[in-house]
């Protein structure tokens, strides 16, 4: 058991996931944010290219509560996202932005 938790850690941090978003499909989660143009409704949100969004000292300060705002607009937005796919779009997020730890 041991084992097979260290090779999945190390995993994890070989592609530079963190642990609570291991097992975390980061293509899928790509192709979701494009699919749903989730930059889209970004801009309409906050203007300019729609990363003022993206403010890690803000509102979103954790892994946790990135995922739980990925939720949200999951929600919100209606797209009918399965909770691994709400962790695939978080953890694209976290790796392209936030890079929490």
């Amino acid at each position: 058991m041991f084992a097979v938790s260290a090779w999945v850690a190390a995993a994890a941090l070989a592609q530079d996931v963190p642990a609570l978003y291991e097992g975390a499909d980061l293509k899928l989660g790509e192709k979701l944010i494009a699919e749903n143009q989730c930059d889209a409704c970004h801009i309409r949100n906050v203007g300019g290219d729609g990363n003022a969004i993206y403010r890690p000292a803000g509102r979103v300060n954790s892994l946790g509560l990135l995922r739980g705002q990925v939720e949200a607009c999951n929600t919100t937005l209606n797209l009918g996202f399965f909770p691994e796919e709400v962790t695939s779009v978080a953890a694209v997020l976290n790796r392209d932005y936030y890079r929490f730890k």
